[in-house]
């Protein structure tokens, strides 16, 4: 084994690592975004056409493969003369993918909410808006808080698809090292234990601040 290979392309590496972090976190920002508007809007009890289309970006998003959905933002938009980026093809595939499990989250925990608390927001006279900003938000975000961290780990994961657009992050800084090296299990040995530790890093903050939320609330 020839680790010196690592050492040598270790900028290299650097520089993926740091695109892959990159576009993690812009997607899972809007992920987060995507998640909390969706998850509030699915515990209602919507009707008709809205509630219809939520439940198709959900399932669709969360029943079909991400590489598959990348392609489509990247290559199929196009045919409607939508043309975007790899970088932002790549953000918002992540974005919608990991927004869709994300808003089952948010929906669990906002149907976890007692519902002694809807009785008392109007008792007080909140509305509706009122009720699920102050009381009903805020206790279920606490509830999911946890779980939406490891979904910052699986956006993270899934970034190793966007290589198929052509962005040299971590997986695809493997794959051009290995080419001019021929040296395939040092350096997917180093990408593997780069993902694990981002991902370890990712989980030990998750289970922290459920650590610390329990302590607060318990």
């Amino acid at each position: 084994m020839d680790f010196l290979i690592v050492y040598r392309n270790l900028p290299f590496i650097a520089e993926a690592t740091f695109k892959t972090l990159t576009h993690t976190v812009i997607a899972f920002a809007f992920a987060l975004a995507i998640a909390f508007i969706v998850g509030t809007l699915r515990s209602f009890k919507l009707k008709g056409i809205p509630k219809l289309l939520l439940d198709f970006y959900v399932e669709f998003f969360r029943g079909s493969p991400l590489l598959i959905q990348l392609f489509f933002i990247y290559y199929g938009l196009p045919k409607f003369n939508i043309v975007l980026d790899s970088s932002t093809a790549a953000i918002i595939g992540l974005a919608l993918n990991g927004g869709a499990y994300m808003s089952e989250i948010i929906r669990a925990g906002i149907l976890s909410v007692d519902k002694g608390q809807y009785e008392a927001s109007y008792t007080l006279g909140y509305t509706w808006l009122q009720k699920t900003w102050h009381i009903i938000l805020p206790q279920a975000t606490r509830i999911a808080v946890p779980s939406l961290v490891n979904g910052f780990s699986g956006i993270l994961k899934g970034s190793s698809l966007i290589s198929v657009l052509s962005i040299t992050e971590l997986t695809r800084a493997g794959q051009l090292i290995y080419t001019r090296t021929s040296k395939p299990f040092e350096i997917y040995l180093v990408i593997a234990l780069l993902y694990f530790l981002m991902t370890y890093i990712v989980s030990l903050l998750a289970l922290n601040i459920e650590t610390k939320l329990s302590a607060k609330y318990n």
